[in-house]
């Protein structure tokens, strides 16, 4: 039936397509179908292109016909995040600047991604210049989580996150740099993966040397954002940071045994303040690692200087890429925005090679700590999904949060690391508010964490409990606390 298509896996639908038990154009247009319904109450598609969906869908099903190989994600609806350039695509970047902005080229994993066959369905909204963990802009309106539609699907991946909750895409792509590809999985109860630096190259880009933003997938399940991850992924010269190991590193089976593994569980990372109905979800979810077999002891690497050097570092990368639209379009701009690459043009030379030298200590002090573990576990973000009026929060514990950056330390603090680090569901507050535990692995272990991430949702199957409509307004949880 149409709803199980689009809450069936990619794996699932790509072996039906290739048996030709459905057709792409069932499966398309089984999304479409739910867009149509759910997306004027959760506003996650911003630009969809319907009729070129469809145009493929019917082009891809007489290819197979003919007996052409389908490719990795052939015939499976994507959402590709509106920071990402797409040909003949609008993409808007969230702000009114570039709200009429059609791109004459694809980003180079997009060109991947339609190379594997997979059928660009929409673009998925995202904050401005994806500024902030939570998704609003001008253009195009907030986004609502579907598990509550009073709250955030948290940002800036969140039209992603939210759509793939609610079954309107297979699967989505996203960015992060301090929380993007994992805060709003943790929102949505869905699956984010923040891979190494390197791991997907980036092209075209202002700052093709920096080392703090990455692309990576999002998917309803850690094996089908290993899917999206083995195409995503692999090396290309056109990005200096490029990795060389083939994205097929990522197609292999997520099956191991965890009997004897070491595992560090932290609540906060030894600094900063958690909720406590998140402390306790995520406390209460590592008894699954036990039931692994892991080893699990509470323990976390040093992060000392984390918040100092994360302005710095991020401040430069906001006055790089965006200096120039500031300088023209003042305003167009949200204030956040327009703050943070202030702050980054007033930092002289020596405020960023400190930051630099400290980032360096601080990824150096967190690989010696994985030489004890191989994973560490703890929190996504320090909070629950929050009201959608409220456009970042102010404090946590009676903590004041000075900035809009502040409270998701939980997450940029594992970005200075530069270890992989995965979003994935845990459990759901008295209310219904889905929360998401982080698992962090050695340097460049993203197959990994992968696997363990699948180990523990195979587990506890908290991914498998959908938002449930009971008409085009109005979204409740399946289950209530977990």
């Amino acid at each position: 039936m149409p709803d199980d298509l689009c809450y069936a896996s990619a794996s699932d639908l790509s072996r039906l397509i290739r048996a030709r038990q459905v057709s792409v154009a069932e499966v398309v247009d089984a999304h479409l179908e739910r867009i149509h319904r759910l997306n004027p109450t959760v506003n996650a598609v911003c630009t969809l292109v319907a009729e070129r969906a469809r145009d493929e869908a019917r082009a891809a099903d007489k290819a197979l016909a003919s007996g052409v190989e389908p490719g990795p994600l052939f015939g499976l609806p994507i959402g590709i995040k509106d920071l990402v350039l797409t040909k003949d695509i609008r993409t808007t970047f969230g702000s009114r600047i570039y709200k009429d902005f059609i791109p004459d080229r694809d980003a180079l994993h997009v060109e991947r991604l339609k190379r594997a066959g997979a059928i660009i369905i929409g673009k998925t909204n995202t904050p401005e210049f994806g500024a902030g963990s939570q998704t609003f802009n001008d253009v195009f309106g907030d986004t609502r989580n579907p598990y509550d539609l009073t709250k955030t699907c948290g940002g800036s991946s969140g039209g992603g996150a939210s759509a793939l909750a609610c079954g309107m895409v297979a699967l989505a792509d996203g960015s992060d740099l301090g929380g993007s590809l994992r805060n709003p999985p943790s929102f949505c109860n869905v699956v984010g993966l923040r891979d190494a630096v390197g791991r997907v190259p980036d092209w075209p880009t202002k700052t093709p040397r920096q080392a703090l933003s990455v692309l990576g997938p999002m998917a309803r399940t850690a094996a089908d954002a290993a899917l999206l991850l083995s195409v995503m992924a692999g090396p290309d010269a056109r990005d200096p940071r490029s990795l060389p190991e083939p994205g097929s590193e990522f197609a292999r089976p997520l099956s191991r045994d965890f009997n004897g593994t070491r595992l560090a569980w932290t609540p906060d990372l030894g600094r900063y303040p958690v909720d406590p109905i998140v402390v306790e979800i995520c406390r209460r979810s590592c008894r699954s690692f036990t039931d692994l077999g892991c080893s699990v002891q509470e323990a976390h690497p040093d992060v000392a200087g984390a918040d100092d050097i994360f302005q710095v570092l991020r401040g430069w990368l906001f006055a790089s890429q965006h200096r120039a639209e500031l300088a023209r379009y003042r305003d167009l701009m949200k204030d956040t925005v327009v703050w943070n690459i202030e702050q980054g043009l007033a930092q002289d030379a020596e405020s960023l090679a400190r930051a630099e030298r400290e980032h360096q200590g601080l990824a150096a002090r967190a690989a010696s700590f994985m030489q004890q573990f191989e994973f560490l576990v703890l929190p996504v973000s320090q909070v629950p999904p929050f009201p959608i009026e409220q456009r970042w929060v102010t404090s946590i514990n009676g903590v004041p949060m000075h900035t809009y950056i502040d409270w998701m330390a939980t997450c940029y603090a594992i970005t200075l690391t530069g270890l992989p680090a995965i979003s994935v569901p845990c459990g759901f507050t008295p209310g219904g508010l889905p929360i998401g535990l982080q698992i962090v692995g050695r340097p460049r272990s993203e197959f990994s964490v992968l696997q363990l991430a699948h180990a523990f949702e195979q587990a506890t199957r908290v991914g498998s409990i959908r938002p449930e409509l009971k008409d085009v307004r109005t979204f409740r949880s399946t289950r209530g606390g977990l």
